[in-house]
């Protein structure tokens, strides 16, 4: 019976989703044809891998195979260019003319002009649109085509399900492509529209082969497709799968599972003719190739101004993903544990895409429609898709880990990086089951006996997972305030119990012989494996604000326990820490590092130190000393997140956001000198990672010349926290302008690698300028008392809440959340009662 009415829904869905798309699709920005040459936009499901929309309408970067392959087009015969990547194009007849076949893509983006045969580029050669514009808000992505000389305007759509608390179906391992064609003319036209696929199975862009490929026109209950399998490539191997290409448009459907031998260009001549004859593809002989080409068409007819949107689907299923760059170990992949193989992906998915795409659009037209700052709504969305690439990934059994970023063809920075990782508030306040199972693998597997937490964890977790055995003290501060945030956003009491005693391990850690705090007395002095890659010896802002937040933390979670006595020692501890930090290390204008040398390794316990820091303890090198650092602040940023209030003098913490912008902001790189990674260049506006406005260590940290995004939206964020709105958005505002679509891609921004995970610090914006703050332990919310409109997500349910003067309308989009009490910040709490507020319902609350 199930099976049956799943074939019914599949059968309707079809129909319906074959004649518009349900609802108009939003759009936060445009970008016109003179910024479309660095856009490509991730496409795909949450730890499944990804394939992108270029901003001229092409599908480029296929990494479907359990590793990044950036800018791969797969194209694998050897011989001549045969313009045979990827690619999208239309018939178009006309009454009493001649068919002619266009690709469904504006001017090329990636041609070079002065190759030795020619110009070089994806497809370049092939007929194509006269004008292109790039609209978005993430998922979403749409290219207006338009040419003077066809009767037709097309767009060209693309996005995967993104529901916020929907971890499962925002993990669909599926790109969905529309091509929405309007008759432009007063007369019927005849178009087809066709998508072309080679079978790369077998190799992944960088390593690997394709072995006896085969394509196989596959027609099952309403969907017509090319399914893309291999009878050689090693079913062992990383890039052995399936992939598939399908339409659900209705139309005459034709199509090829072969194209012919390659010889000079006759491949391509062939389709061409066959397809410009009459928008139908007759099939070619079988012959020996190991990469056959597919090609599915869907024809249709269009009168005077009608539109229709022609739909495809591409899916794909490579379960055999290996441990970070082990290869000779496999750890598998949760989503290829969901379906059987890529076909499965669409017969389990399609009959419920339109209930998808519109919760998708619910979702992103609450957010885009909240009433904070575009600038804001960008930065937090658009990083967003970091989630959907290569950069993340979810084991078989489903914990979810990720590089720091991505290389063209290889993870950069393995082991779930704890301290890069820290800054990630998007995944715990969009998808708050994945971010828990972070923690379960931080507190579950990477903490040894003594406490310390290996920074980068190892694979597999029920093995290896401690083997790296270095600590960072920024970020093992960081994963007990990110474990205490998990906590309180899901109200999990047994997810606390259970990691419980590593929790304390992990904090008590710091008080070992030699360890960051010997003494224990709340300030860290000792050997401070860092983000910067070095280690910092003596007391310094960056480490001492992690460490305050986590006694805060440890405090309120040993309180709740009843564990009154360790929660006394972190609140004695926080105290002396703070009042440290602002009497001896604030010196007026922000707070400097005091270097203290350990002068013997014997001074500083095992597991502190990584290698790539000074070797000199009398004298290190690599310090911060009396610098201006641009992420000093970040542990009081991560504590007005999860409501642990000021970790020190208010004041001081205003005073010192005005000494970042005072020293480290750069209107214009052109005279700065930096002596390592440029992420800005030229005339751009960027916050340094470090000025020094008074003496400077002869070797700084390496990184103190850089820009990284990450570490400029931690500042910015921090600033939008003390109301200090211009800076704060300026911040944000020099970023994006950098990443506009002419040099940059505006859904990569890079740091060690593409789509690097820091830059996820986005959506702390987000939360800073609405003021929400929730807790499933009180079942408490919190929003700003400024009138106006806020979207909110906690994890695990969302929606939006409007306020006006003392009053608020508080809805729920989806999930449910139970409140005893509800605050409007400087205005008034209010007790509910427990009361449950359901999904599309609505609570009306006066203060």
């Amino acid at each position: 019976m199930k099976k049956i009415i799943q074939i019914v829904l599949l059968l309707l869905s079809v129909s319906v989703m074959s004649q518009t798309q349900q609802k108009e699709w939003p759009i936060l920005k445009s970008y016109d044809e003179n910024h479309l040459a660095r856009i490509a936009m991730p496409i795909g499901g949450i730890g499944t891998g990804t394939v992108s929309l270029k901003g001229n309408g092409a599908i480029q970067d296929w990494e479907i195979m359990n590793r990044p392959a950036k800018g791969f087009n797969p194209w694998l015969e050897k011989g001549p260019p045969v313009n045979r990547a990827p690619f999208f194009a239309i018939y178009i007849k006309e009454e009493n003319k001649k068919g002619e076949a266009v690709l469904l893509e504006g001017p090329p983006t990636n041609l070079d002009y002065e190759g030795d045969l020619g110009a070089i580029g994806t497809n370049h050669g092939l007929p194509r649109f006269e004008e292109a514009v790039f609209q978005t808000a993430y998922p979403f992505g749409q290219v207006q085509l338009k040419d003077k000389t066809l009767p037709v305007q097309v767009t060209v759509g693309a996005f995967n399900p993104l529901i916020p608390g929907n971890v499962d179906d925002s993990s669909i391992p599926a790109a969905i492509l529309s091509y929405k064609v309007k008759n432009t003319s007063k007369k019927p036209i005849t178009i087809s529209v066709a998508g072309t696929i080679q079978n790369f199975i077998g190799h992944d862009g960088s390593r690997g082969k394709a072995e006896n490929n085969i394509n196989t026109f596959k027609e099952k209950n309403g969907l017509k497709g090319i399914h893309y399998t291999s009878n050689g490539v090693d079913k062992e191997s990383e890039q052995w799968g399936t992939f598939s290409l399908a339409t659900i448009s209705k139309g005459d459907i034709s199509y090829r599972t072969n194209w012919l031998p390659v010889k000079w260009g006759n491949t391509t001549v062939d389709f061409w003719d066959d397809f410009t004859n009459d928008g139908i593809l007759e099939d070619r002989a079988v012959h020996k190739t190991d990469t056959p080409m597919g090609s599915l068409a869907v024809k249709t007819t269009l009168n005077p101004g009608e539109e229709k949107n022609m739909k495809f689907v591409v899916s794909w299923h490579f379960p055999n993903r290996p441990a970070w760059r082990n290869l000779n170990v496999t750890v598998g992949n949760y989503y290829t544990t969901k379906y059987k193989d890529s076909w499965d992906v669409l017969e389990q998915t399609v009959h419920k895409l339109p209930i998808l795409e519109n919760k998708t659009i619910t979702f992103v037209k609450a957010f885009i429609s909240s009433d904070i700052p575009d600038i804001l709504k960008e930065s937090a969305l658009f990083n967003l898709s970091h989630l959907r690439t290569q950069l993340a990934f979810r084991t078989k059994e489903g914990h979810m880990l990720g590089f720091e970023g991505t290389a063209p063809n290889v993870g950069r920075g393995i082991g779930s990086c704890i301290h890069v990782w820290n800054y990630d508030q998007t995944t715990p306040f969009l998808f708050g089951e994945l971010a828990k199972t972070m923690r379960d693998t931080e507190f579950g597997y990477a903490t040894d006996d003594r406490g310390l937490m290996s920074f980068r964890i190892h694979l597999p977790l029920n093995t290896n997972a401690q083997e790296f055995g270095i600590a960072a003290a920024d970020g093992q501060m960081g994963a007990i305030m990110k474990f205490y945030r998990e906590w309180q956003l899901s109200g999990d009491d047994a997810f606390l119990k259970k990691h419980w005693p590593k929790v304390k391990q992990a904090l008590e850690f710091a008080w070992v012989k030699g360890g960051w705090d010997a003494d224990i007395d709340g300030v860290m002095e000792g050997a401070q494996h860092n983000t910067m890659d070095v280690e910092y010896f003596g007391p310094n802002p960056q480490m001492g604000f992690w460490y305050l937040g986590a006694l805060r933390a440890t405090e309120k979670m040993a309180t709740y326990l009843g564990e009154k006595s360790l929660a006394k020692k972190c609140r004695s501890l926080y105290e002396n820490g703070s009042d440290y930090l602002d009497e001896e290390l604030f010196n007026g204008e922000y707070y400097e590092h005091k270097i203290i040398p350990p002068m013997l390794e014997e001074n500083v316990a095992e597991g502190l130190v990584a290698g790539m820091g000074t070797k000199d303890l009398t004298s290190p090198d690599y310090q911060l000393g009396k610098g201006v650092l641009v992420d000093q602040l970040v542990g009081q940023v991560m504590a007005h997140i999860l409501d642990l209030g000021y970790l020190a003098n208010e004041e001081h913490i205003s005073k010192t956001n005005n000494a970042i912008i005072k020293y480290n902001y750069r209107e214009s790189m052109l005279k700065h000198p930096n002596f390592m990674r440029s992420y800005a260049l030229g005339d751009e506006s960027a916050l340094v990672m470090a000025g020094y406005p008074t003496e400077r260590p002869k070797f700084p940290f390496p990184y103190f010349t850089e820009v990284m995004t990450g570490f400029e939206y931690t500042a910015g964020v921090g600033m939008l926290y003390e109301n200090q709105l211009d800076i704060g958005l300026k911040t944000f505002q020099d970023v994006r302008d950098r990443y506009d679509g002419i040099k940059r891609n505006p859904f990569n921004e890079a740091e060690f690698g593409n789509h690097y995970a820091r830059s996820m610090m986005a959506w702390g914006a987000v939360l800073a300028t609405t003021g929400f703050k929730y807790s499933a332990i009180e079942k408490s919310m919190r929003f700003t008392s400024k009138p106006g409109t806020y979207f909110w997500s906690n994890g695990y349910a969302w929606g939006t809440c409007k306020v006006k003067n003392k009053e608020a309308d508080l809805t729920v989009l989806s999930g449910e959340v139970i409140l005893d009490k509800f605050t409007l910040d400087g205005i008034a709490s209010k007790k509910l009662k427990s009361k449950i507020i359901r999904s599309t319902e609505s609570l009306n609350i006066k203060l």
